[in-house]
């Protein structure tokens, strides 16, 4: 129960402006405002159709609050899904190197390596210079380096063959489909972080087929697709990348998460869970 006089107020107009969860978006509202001028901006843009966290300047993610700039692609809770695969592939590692691609706010890497204890390296990258901005603010404070750029072309090439974890939140909503998102993403979000191309996976082609010499050995290449496109983008990762594929998925947050590996060494033995390479659904 929201104990602010001016509550009442605006739960109605959230509701008003079909907002589901009217309560729990006013309290947001209501800790993120100054004073009452500014509680009634906030009120008219999320009335307006804006995304709650771009309205509040952030969102949460992994444990973590994490800043999110207007027009900056807001990051979804069900791909702490991937963070959590990354970290089970990781953890116990020596400070492993991790790359954040496509990389937003920079929330996922920075989310992997506080489940890491901060005991990682983390770059991030990202073509869109908001983002690029954006994600600073999150991942500067855990030592990470943000870099602005077209996917690889983005990262310093001393990282090549060093990577452990490579995470890639590449866009992969077909072309044709994008006109279909919800207003909130399809009007307050950039559209180079949704489109995919004409099947929606035109950007992880171009990551895929650069991932394997980036990858340490016994590295992983982790990113989310849809259900649909799961099989055709392991088979991706599989043929123009040269990894070991699997599909992993969690029904509870509908979220489907694809791990390419690049094979360890001879003798010498799989980082992280020693999961095997080849798909599976």
């Amino acid at each position: 129960m929201l104990r602010h006089p001016a509550a009442p107020r605006v739960v109605a107009a959230l509701r008003a402006a079909g907002c589901v969860f009217a309560e729990e978006e006013a309290g947001l509202l209501l800790a993120a405002a100054r004073d009452p001028a500014e509680l009634d901006t906030l009120v008219a843009r999320r009335a307006a159709g804006q995304p709650l966290e771009h309205v509040v300047g952030w969102a949460g993610f992994g444990g973590l609050r994490v800043v999110v700039d207007e027009g900056v692609f807001v990051p979804r809770r069900r791909t702490e899904f991937l963070v959590e695969r990354a970290t089970a592939l990781v953890r116990g590692r020596a400070r492993p190197l991790v790359v954040d691609l496509c990389c937003g706010t920079g929330a996922l890497g920075a989310a992997l390596v506080t489940a890491l204890g901060g005991e990682a390296d983390l770059h991030a990258a990202d073509i869109d210079p908001a983002a690029v901005r954006c994600a600073r603010r999150n991942v500067a404070p855990l030592g990470g380096l943000v870099h602005e750029g077209d996917l690889f072309d983005a990262l310093p090439p001393a990282l090549r063959g060093r990577v452990d974890v490579l995470l890639a939140n590449v866009p992969y909503v077909p072309t044709a489909e994008v006109a279909l998102l919800p207003a909130e993403a399809r009007v307050h979000e950039a559209l180079v972080a949704l489109d995919g191309g004409a099947d929606g996976l035109d950007v992880l082609r171009r990551v895929a087929g650069e991932a394997g010499r980036w990858l340490a050995p016994g590295g992983s290449l982790l990113f989310e697709t849809s259900s649909g496109q799961a099989p055709a983008a392991a088979r991706i990762a599989e043929a123009s990348g040269g990894l070991g594929a699997r599909v992993e998925t969690c029904e509870e947050r509908y979220a489907t998460v694809v791990v390419a590996s690049r094979h360890p060494r001879p003798g010498r033995a799989p980082h992280g869970d020693g999961a095997p390479h080849g798909p599976r659904d």
